[in-house]
């Protein structure tokens, strides 16, 4: 149901950085960059946007989930945000109290984001 979502980054080279590396192993990829902003998708249409702090004081945390296409690209992910030194939240497995083939893991972006990659399918 989600068209796209944007969040303000305090450092957006470091953002895109974090996002460039976790991103590729499920798909993602730059596909727009406009005033400042890169938006990342799987071609043609960007649904995740970064841009530069514009509104706001201090922080709130976001958490954001992006779909994996099977339990290997979950632990890609993971690999990925510890190779560009992450906050590791949790790393992957199950979690059954979402339900019985919900398989993620959760990281920090370099804005303090709860970010996550989840495969719904059974292995």
């Amino acid at each position: 149901m989600l068209s796209h979502v944007s969040i303000q980054c305090a450092d957006v080279e470091a953002s895109a950085r974090f996002f460039d590396a976790v991103l590729a192993p499920l798909g993602g990829r730059r596909v727009m960059e406009f005033e400042g902003a890169i938006g990342y998708g799987i071609p043609p249409l960007p649904t995740f946007w970064i841009g530069p702090r514009q509104t706001g004081e201090g922080f709130r945390e976001t958490h954001i989930a992006f779909e994996a296409p099977d339990r290997q690209g979950v632990r890609a992910f993971f690999e990925a945000a510890q190779a560009v030194g992450a906050e590791v939240l949790h790393g992957p497995r199950l979690w059954p109290e979402y339900h019985p083939s919900y398989y993620g893991a959760f990281v920090r972006d370099p804005d303090g984001n709860n970010i996550e990659a989840v495969c719904h399918t059974p292995e």
